[in-house]
This record gives structure tokens, C-alpha cells and sequence, in this order.
């Protein structure tokens, strides 16, 4: 079975068909094999999987039929908790690291029928835009080995792209779904904070994470997205929310208001990426869209904003881990003391960049700094959340580029953490507003790298923000891949 088909094709074809998941499981396998010089993959369970999907072939077509992911493969962010297995999130410190438990979008995707066939790699604790602060090196993009294939869900779009699984899952703090998507030429879907359960993610920004599927259509995403969502007991943060539309084949933008703030596209957009923008939303408008320039005035703070509020809230999450309760221990001297091992625990186990975003986060949390730099934060927070609901007043979506640039070279940015993190200028905001968004390709530049085009809705609007995308995937027609 060919590991490029759509989710919904595989599935038709699991369903009608005999032993089909496990064909399908070991064509993923084989792929996986072929792409280990992408270095996407830190962990798989080739039996477990095996074992599900003929457990998905053991049924009968009619309960084949009833489960919306049925024998589909799909790989997994490696910050993802699955039972019994190596979950490591990118980090030495947590390299020996079994889950107890699975996260619930695991249950969920199983409950759903999928076979989950690898764990993938990630930039550390979710830290980064390249996906180069990952422990086990850097993860390659399939367009070019040169290049970052973006951060930091960097491993699981790379396993989209290069057509080894049809679906996987990231996580997204301040676009980390989104900006691998475009780097990458997938789709990647943010739902609203709260769609889906967090429950078993492990955690960076715990009031910004949320995790979303990678998909090679708008379609295959929101069938994905609409069996992991939903209310969990265990997430006091998730939400009852009406259920996620599939988009069918009638997605139109006929009549459909699409805001475009041009003032925050006006710098520092490379030219290719501004261009396939532009030729995106002309070819909306020749489909009935409706242009309608709108004013997000304080999302010109957000990158400053974002890494106050994201550093903070990691700067108390990764505290757990001093090498008693999680996580590495280092081993010192029999006289050594407690604080010895506290701090040569967490400087054996964690990189560079999540130390430098530990100490910016106690750094604002500290007595005297907290009202100057995190309440200022939080204040410019609600400032920007307020800009886009005076945009959805009038206009359905908002649309811009994904990253202001095509993939970057693999360490053109190690040094410069200040460039590294103005890669995220157009996604963090999505995520400082809890709000759903969407990117998806939309053109090559020169270099024939992919272009993202970004799509912002309203708050817990999934179904009409899907429309949309679809409706402009329709228009454009089928998206490039690249040359396995």
C-alpha cells in the first residue's frame, strides 16, 4: 500500500479490504527505514504496532466502517505520553524516560482506529524554531537536507511530508505546528486552546500549548482533529465545544470576509513569501472572498510578549525536574550536597536553549522584575486578544503568511536567538489569543521551497475556519511534494 495516500483514501481501503492495515502499517514501517537520514524518528514500537493493526484487521467491515481513523498510520511528537514507551521530549533529561500513561489524544486516536507508528523528534521541551535544540540532532527537512524543516514539531511534519505517514501529531506553544507545516509544504491545524485535552502532553506554556494534527489536506486534518477533540475530565482547561465540521466537497468562499492587516506585512516578509501571499488571496477574491483590510495594532508586541508569558510559565514547569522527583540525575561526589546536585543535574540534562529560556522566565517571575515584565506581558496579552475580536466583528478569517521566510540553513540561526525567534512573528499571536489557526501551502519560492499561508479564526470556529481552508485548497489545486 502506498504510504502517500490520503487518510481518507487508506481508510476506504483498510475498510473494504483484507489484512490491509497491517500491509499499511508495514509500508510506513518500510518508509520510516528509508527516511532515517531525515532523523525525524527517536523512538518506534514495530511489534505494538503490528499487533494494532492486525487487531484492526481482526474486525468486520461494519466496525471497521464505524472508526474514523481506521488502520491509518500516524507518528507522534515525541512530548506525547504513550504507555510503556520512551518519551523523552527532545531532552537527556528525561532520555530514560518510560510514560506510565498515555496522554489522551493517544486513547483517543486508538479509540478512533489508528496504529501509531513512531514517536518523533522535536526541538527540547518544545523549545525552538528548527527543531535543532533537540538532543538527538537536528532533524532534517525533505525539500532539502540543508535545511531546518522548522521547530518545533519539526520531526512529525518531516514524516508528513516526505509521505512516510499520512497524519501526525505536534504541539503547538507559539507555533510550532504551524511554522514546520510551511517549511515542510503540509498543513498543520492549531484548534482554539481548550478543543483538545492536554492531558499527557508534557508540558512547556501550559496557558498557550495546544496540540494538532500535520495532514497533506485541509479534510484529512479535520478528521483527525474531530477524534482527538473534545472535553476531558483529566484537562480542567478543556472545553465542551460543539463538534468540528469536515469540510465537504461544496466549501466555497463565496461571500466570505477575509481580513488582511497589512501594516504587520509591510517588513520583514521575504519578497517570494509576500508575493505567494498576495497571489493566495487574489485567487480567494476570484472565488467570491471579500478583501477587507483590518488593523491588529498591538500584534507588533507579541513576539516580545509571547517569550515573557511562554518563558515564565516554563520556568515553573521544568522545575520539577532537579533530578529527585523526574528526570536526570548527575553523579557526584559521595560529600557532594543537595543544591551540587540540583545544578549539575539540570545542566547535564538540559540544552542550551531551554536554559537560557529557564532563566528568562524565573528572571520575570522575580520579586521586583513581575510587575515590569510578566503583569506588563499579560496586560499587552488581552491587548492583542481584543485586536482580533474587533477584527472577527466584521471580517470571518484573518489571513497572513506562516513564517516570513521559507526554510532557513541548518545553523543559520543557532547563534542569534533573536533571529531564531522572530521566525514565530506571525503564529505566536494565535496562541497569546487562544485561537484557532491554520497554515497551508500555498506556493515555491526560487529555491523551490514551500511558501505557508496562514488562516486565523474565531474562537472555537474550527468548522468555519476548515471551510475556508479547504475552499482555497480546492481552488489551488493539489500541492507540491518533495522528490523522495
Amino acid at each position: 500500500m502506498s504510504t502517500t495516500a490520503s487518510l481518507e483514501t487508506l481508510r476506504a481501503t483498510v475498510v473494504e479490504g483484507t489484512g490491509e492495515a497491517v500491509r499499511a502499517c508495514d509500508a510506513a514501517l518500510a518508509a520510516l527505514d528509508r527516511l532515517a537520514s531525515l532523523n525525524a524518528v527517536i523512538s518506534r514500537d514495530d511489534e505494538r504496532a503490528r499487533r494494532d493493526a492486525a487487531a484492526i484487521d481482526a474486525m468486520t467491515p461494519e466496525a471497521r466502517a464505524a472508526l474514523p481513523l481506521a488502520g491509518v498510520p500516524v507518528a507522534l511528537k515525541d512530548n506525547l505520553c504513550v504507555q510503556g514507551g520512551q518519551t523523552t521530549a527532545g531532552s537527556r533529561m528525561l532520555a530514560d524516560f518510560v510514560a506510565p500513561y498515555d496522554a489522551t489524544v493517544v486513547t483517543r486516536l486508538r479509540a478512533a482506529g489508528a496504529v501509531i507508528v513512531a514517536k518523533t523528534n522535536c526541538d527540547e521541551f518544545a523549545m525552538g524554531s528548527s527543531n535543532e535544540s533537540s538532543a538527538f540532532g537536528p532533524v532534517l527537512n525533505p525539500w532539502a537536507s540543508d535545511r531546518t524543516p522548522g521547530g518545533s514539531s519539526g520531526g512529525s511534519a518531516a514524516v508528513v511530508a516526505a509521505g512516510a505517514v499520512p497524519i501526525a501529531l505536534g504541539s503547538d506553544t507559539g507555533g510550532s505546528i504551524r511554522q514546520p507545516a510551511a517549511l515542510c509544504g503540509v498543513v498543520g491545524l492549531k484548534p482554539t486552546y481548550g478543543r483538545v485535552s492536554r492531558y499527557g502532553l508534557i508540558a512547556y506554556g501550559s496557558s498557550l500549548d495546544q496540540i494538532g494534527p500535520f495532514a497533506h489536506t485541509v479534510r484529512d486534518a479535520a478528521i483527525t482533529v474531530s477524534a482527538i477533540a473534545g472535553v476531558d475530565a483529566a484537562d480542567a482547561t478543556s472545553v465542551e465545544a460543539s463538534p468540528i465540521a469536515v469540510p465537504g466537497a461544496d466549501a466555497s468562499l463565496d461571500g466570505i470576509r477575509i481580513g488582511v492587516p497589512r501594516a504587520l506585512l509591510a517588513e520583514g516578509v521575504q519578497p517570494e513569501v509576500a508575493g505567494a501571499v498576495e497571489r493566495a488571496l487574489a485567487l480567494c477574491a476570484e472565488r467570491g472572498a471579500v478583501l477587507v483590510d483590518v488593523e491588529l495594532p498591538h500584534t507588533r508586541y507579541a513576539v516580545p510578549t509571547y517569550y515573557l508569558v511562554a518563558t515564565a510559565e516554563a520556568s515553573a514547569n521544568l522545575a520539577r525536574y532537579d533530578g529527585v522527583r523526574y528526570g536526570h540525575r548527575a553523579t557526584l561526589e559521595r560529600d557532594a550536597d543537595l543544591t551540587a546536585m540540583y545544578e549539575t543535574s539540570r545542566s547535564e540534562g538540559f540544552g542550551a536553549e531551554v536554559q537560557r529560556r529557564i532563566l528568562l522566565g524565573t528572571y520575570v517571575l522575580s520579586a521586583g522584575y513581575y510587575d515590569a515584565y510578566y503583569r506588563k506581558a499579560q496586560q499587552v496579552r488581552t491587548l492583542i486578544r481584543r485586536d482580533y475580536s474587533t477584527a472577527f466583528a466584521k471580517v470571518d478569517a484573518v489571513a497572513m503568511p506562516t513564517s516570513p521566510t521559507t526554510a532557513f540553513r541548518l545553523g543559520e540561526r543557532v547563534d542569534d536567538p533573536l533571529q531564531m525567534y522572530l521566525a514565530d512573528v506571525f503564529t505566536v499571536s494565535a496562541n497569546l489569543a487562544g485561537l484557532p489557526a491554520i497554515s497551508l501551502p500555498c506556493g515555491l519560492d526560487g529555491d523551490g521551497l514551500p511558501i505557508g499561508l496562514q488562516f486565523t479564526g474565531p474562537a472555537f470556529e474550527e468548522s468555519r475556519l476548515l471551510s475556508i481552508a479547504a475552499a482555497y485548497e480546492d481552488a489551488r489545486g493539489p500541492a507540491p511534494r518533495p522528490v523522495s
